[in-house]
């Protein structure tokens, strides 16, 4: 493909356009719905400048979303000359997303509208994933997140993300619970059997690339770059890659999982980033100074009470985690790294800032320093990077 100058420098800029030829309105329609969704309220002027359709192609795409109740009017907009521009916005309420995030001390879980604003929220922990019982929380959950829509919000509900470890069965050692409690995750398909009792399509992801997913479909407006590597730390951290504004997995759907980075350590031996900057190592400490785990599973998140135990952990976590962002950036050429968790927002900015600091004084030989900043969705963002899965599927791009 040819691309203009503009293009050459936004590969996605080369993406996001439509086509005036017939026969393609979906298409279209998810274009237009992705940009609004990407950049807000826009006027029709607009969107046929960022689009390259046509005036007139773009206001029979918009009134036909109008109708279908996609898009709502803002107040017109005066100018210097001419009549006044009229923005339109995403209708809140034009439909409703399910995200679950499995993980293996809890399940959170998400029913998103179609800007990403949070309706409703799930939070169940336990001891250890028992296959069934996890099958059947989420069931629940999903009947609990809607008793508060009406009839016609309930019957715009399109689909259920789930947003799980790959192999649960693996972590035995790691989760300290028996072999053979964990081996009906190797046996089972979750997603298969969810999908077989739940009355919405099930999409599943790996929760390492959700936290990707979450940032670059509902991160802060304006501050999500097209490619970089998100990292989260959840009970074990992990990783995704988003190239060119698309989330990339791999052939297995393990791309970009730092935590089984090897990390060297003083005495010359390696430790597996996963045991040396995930949650399951500070509640390692907590449990060993006698204290309660509660402030490191419960919302909101103060973790106050064991405060010693957090310096000591963040003493541990923001070499390890350097050093991997420094092997994944060395290896992937990623220009931005975004870090974000299941923390509160100032230990997150704190890990932040030291990881930016490790690595600026790291010799990329002239790869260039990667920004390194801290992620905009926050706690809950693996359940909302899976709720963009049905998003995504039905409306977007």
């Amino acid at each position: 493909m040819v691309q203009n100058d503009t293009e050459a420098s936004d590969p996605t800029r080369a993406l996001m356009r439509g086509t005036n030829q017939t026969g393609v309105r979906a298409h279209n329609e998810r274009l237009v719905l992705s940009i609004l969704r990407r950049d807000g309220p826009l006027a029709k002027a607009e969107i046929a400048r960022l689009t390259g359709l046509s005036a007139q192609t773009v206001s029979v795409i918009m009134r036909a979303l109008e109708e279908d109740g996609m898009l709502l009017r803002e107040a017109p907009r005066r100018g210097k000359v001419g009549q006044p521009s009229v923005p339109m916005r995403l209708n809140p309420d034009a439909a409703f997303f399910h995200g679950a995030s499995v993980g293996r001390r809890w399940i959170e879980h998400v029913l998103v509208d179609m800007t990403g604003s949070i309706r409703a929220s799930d939070r169940q922990i336990y001891d250890q994933p028992e296959f069934d019982a996890v099958l059947d929380a989420v069931l629940a959950s999903v009947d609990a997140l809607e008793d508060g829509l009406d009839a016609v919000q309930r019957s715009r509900v399109q689909g259920l993300g789930v947003a799980m470890p790959a192999r649960i069965c693996h972590w035995a050692d790691e989760t300290g619970v028996p072999h053979e409690q964990l081996s009906a995750w190797g046996e089972r398909d979750f997603v298969a059997e969810l999908g077989e009792r739940c009355r919405y399509r099930v999409q599943s992801i790996n929760d390492s690339a959700a936290g990707g997913a979450a940032e670059l479909v509902f991160g802060a407006r304006g501050e999500v770059p097209h490619t970089f590597l998100h990292v989260f730390i959840g009970y074990f951290v992990g990783g995704g890659l988003v190239i060119d504004n698309h989330v990339f997995t791999g052939p297995t759907g393990n791309a970009g999982a730092v935590g089984a980075i090897p990390i060297a350590q003083p005495d010359g031996s390696t430790r597996l980033l996963y045991d040396l900057a995930s949650l399951h190592g500070l509640g390692r400490r907590i449990v060993d100074a006698g204290k309660e785990l509660e402030p490191l599973l419960t919302l909101p998140l103060d973790w106050s009470s064991v405060e010693a135990e957090v310096e000591d952990w963040l003493a541990q976590a923001v070499p390890a985690l350097s050093q991997a962002v420094v092997t994944a950036v060395s290896l992937t050429d990623v220009r931005a790294v975004r870090i974000d968790g299941y923390l509160p927002a100032s230990i997150r900015a704190r890990l932040v800032r030291g990881v930016a600091e490790h690595v600026a004084k790291a010799d990329f030989a002239g790869l260039g320093h990667p920004e390194i900043r801290e992620g905009t969705v926050g706690p809950v963002a693996r359940a909302i990077g899976a709720a963009s899965l049905p998003l995504a599927a039905r409306f977007l791009v």
